[in-house]
């Protein structure tokens, strides 16, 4: 039995949440599967992806094969980094304590990197918000703006009409 790591769709239309699974090649995409491995959600900034570390690795390294999105996937989060020091170890190639030593410096610079884009999403989002806000601002400027122009403008009208009145009033007086 050719056994598949793929996605299972769930959630609403235009919302996808995915179920990372392993399956038979041959079962429905969201048919009947063997094992369920995670989840990943991609309407997060930067998407989150949750999978049961060791048993992802168990089937990559027995011969489950998986789709491009779960091949890419299952590299986020280190399986195949970890499957390829495995075998490593195996072929004599280095120990187990370097393999060890390999993959987490590989792990912390794989976070520090994360760590990155979250905190430049941040900042690209408090731009955005800045720039929504001096927009709002420059909007308000400009209605203040009219607003004033408009009542200067009837200020001027209104004077003429009373200044007939007023002269009116100054003979009267006399």
């Amino acid at each position: 039995m050719p056994a598949k790591i793929r996605l299972q769709r769930h959630g609403k239309k235009g919302q996808p949440f995915y179920h990372i699974v392993v399956a038979d090649s041959r079962s429905p995409r969201d048919g009947k599967f063997i094992e369920k491995l995670g989840t990943y959600n991609p309407l997060t900034n930067p998407a989150q992806i949750n999978i049961k570390f060791d048993r992802a690795l168990y089937w990559y390294s027995v011969g489950a094969q998986p789709t491009d999105t779960a091949r890419s996937l299952l590299s986020k989060t280190g399986v195949m980094m970890k499957y390829h020091l495995m075998r490593g170890v195996q072929k004599g190639a280095m120990t187990e304590e370097q393999a060890e030593i390999k993959f987490q410096n590989w792990m912390k610079e794989k976070e520090a990197k994360m760590a990155g884009i979250v905190k430049a999403n941040e900042e690209k989002a408090r731009g955005k918000k800045r720039l929504a806000e001096m927009e709002a601002k420059k909007a308000a400027e400009a209605e203040a703006a009219a607003e004033a122009a408009a009542e200067e403008a009837a200020a001027e009208e209104a004077p003429v009409e009373e200044a007939p009145a007023a002269e009116a009033e100054a003979p009267a007086e006399a």
